[in-house]
């Protein structure tokens, strides 16, 4: 498929897709962590796995639509899951 089929995405769009990969990238850096230190190792790929599910799930119900409510919530979760993460390091240190 050609760049020329697909429509321009919105600025609302653009900045959720930011976002999402923002969060991604921040569990990849994190799963780089945990296997460099051997601490959190579990939580670190089922983090990433339940975002590579996530994601791709709700782009597909929400027919690619990354401003849809469904995507935003899958967002909103992964923000709430790194809230978490941060406390418990922020606490442990």
């Amino acid at each position: 498929m050609s760049g020329e089929d697909l429509p321009e995405l919105s600025s609302e769009q653009k900045r959720w897709a930011f976002f999402a990969a923002a969060l991604f990238l921040g569990a990849i850096g994190f799963l780089g962590f945990a296997l460099s230190n051997d601490v959190l190792v579990t939580f670190a790929i089922g983090w990433i796995a339940l975002q590579i599910f996530g994601y791709v799930g709700s782009i597909k119900m929400a027919k690619g639509d990354f401003a849809h409510p469904l995507f935003k919530s899958q967002v909103m979760l992964h923000v709430v899951a790194a809230g978490l993460l941060t406390a418990l390091i922020l606490r442990a240190s």
